[in-house]
This record gives structure tokens, C-alpha cells and sequence, in this order.
């Protein structure tokens, strides 16, 4: 299953891909370099989607946990200053996606939508410590029952120049459910009240609404 946002990129390269391999049979006489060419007209189709691929994940919604809003792998887990909505020091936990991870990005925890924004910007790679700040990028708040305000925010990378994002302030967003899109390339951060319990660790591979990154600390 593919997503949405690749079904006019999808069309088009198939179409080109065809055209190649056609006009490579017909104009080009010898043999390895015609099998050549159009094994790599292949790849690169294979490639367009593969990235634009969209696997149906099943979840069981829990409101103490946070899910991973992306594929790709951990980069970063430290507190920082949150200086766009918060203005306070929070726990952020930074995914790194490369092009050959699934790119869609998903809800990770469940409430109303009280803020989302889209913000222009530079396209540094992703793992860039400024490109949080710098780059094209935009930011969703959730109010989790739990967690209260949860911020994941999806950044460009050197190769992504398109973000789409479907929260809207005043909806509600489901746990697991699409959130938005990133092509080609990107990260993820995800800022968590002090007080959350991070369940991952740097470098560690994770799954977008499979894998928990964080659970709800309870005081007893």
C-alpha cells in the first residue's frame, strides 16, 4: 500500500521508467549495456516505492505509553530548552530518518490538537544540532490525558523540500493514526515532560505507532 502523497510521484516515474526501457530496447544495440540501463531504470522505480510505501500498523491505543511518530532511528535523548510553545525545559528525543525508512508520520499519543504550525526554512541535514531551528520544519502540540502537552515536531532534511501535515487546532488526534509526511529524507523530535520515563536509547532502531519511546511516570 502506498501513501497519498506519492500516488503523482508514483504515476510519473513509472511512466518515465516505461519510456526509458522502451526507447533503451529500441535505440540502444548492445546488449549488456541495454540490460545495464534498464536494470537501473528498475532500481530507481523500486526506490520511488519503496519510499512512498505506507504499511497498515495496528495499535492498541494506551495513554500511558508514547509511540514513535516515525521509522528510523534514535539520534538524540536529552533535556532541552523548548523555546516555541513552551518556554521550558523539556525531555527531546530526536529520530533520524533516512530515505530508504517509510516516512510517514503518525500521531504519538492521543488528545486535542491545540497548536500546529508550519515554518519555512533552510535545508540542512537533518542530524544538524541547529537544524531543529533552522530548517523548513513544522510543529503539532497534542494535550495528552496523561502527559499533558506533548510536541512532536517534523523537520526537512538536505533532500526533503516538502513537509505535509494534517493536524488542524481544535481536531483530535489518534494514537498511531497519520499525521503528516516527509519526502525524501528527514527527522522527527519529540518533546516529553521531564518526569516521562524514556524507554529507548541512542542509535536504537525504532517503529513508527510500534514502538514505545516513553510511558507515563506514576506517583504513588
Amino acid at each position: 500500500m502506498f501513501h497519498k502523497e506519492g500516488y503523482k510521484i508514483i504515476t510519473i516515474a513509472m511512466i518515465v521508467s516505461i519510456a526509458v526501457i522502451m526507447a533503451v530496447d529500441f535505440y540502444v544495440l548492445d546488449g549488456l549495456t541495454k540490460i545495464l540501463s534498464q536494470v537501473g531504470v528498475l532500481i530507481f522505480l523500486v526506490l520511488i516505492l519503496q519510499f512512498f510505501r505506507n504499511p497498515k500498523r495496528e495499535i492498541t491505543w494506551d495513554v500511558k505509553k508514547v509511540f514513535s511518530p516515525v521509522d528510523g532511528k534514535v539520534v538524540a535523548i536529552e533535556t532541552v530548552f523548548e523555546d516555541e510553545f513552551f518556554k521550558a525545559e523539556r525531555k527531546q528525543i530526536s529520530i533520524f530518518m533516512s530515505p530508504l525508512n517509510v516516512h510517514v508520520t503518525r500521531y504519538p499519543v492521543s488528545g486535542e490538537i491545540i497548536y500546529s504550525k508550519y515554518h519555512p526554512g533552510k535545508y540542512l541535514v537533518a542530524w544538524h544540532p541547529k537544524s531543529s531551528t533552522l530548517n523548513e520544519r513544522t510543529t503539532v502540540v497534542v494535550k495528552s490525558p496523561k502527559f499533558g502537552p506533548v510536541l512532536f515536531r517534523q523537520i526537512a532534511g538536505a533532500l526533503a523540500r516538502r513537509i505535509v501535515n494534517y493536524a488542524k487546532v481544535g481536531e483530535v488526534g489518534q494514537q498511531g493514526s497519520d499525521s503528516g509526511f516527509i519526502k525524501f529524507g528527514s527527522r522527527v523530535d519529540v518533546f516529553l515532560p521531564l518526569d516521562a520515563l524514556i524507554t529507548v536509547k541512542p542509535n536504537q532502531k525504532v517503529i513508527g505507532a510500534k514502538t514505545v519511546i516513553a510511558e507515563y511516570h506514576e506517583i504513588e
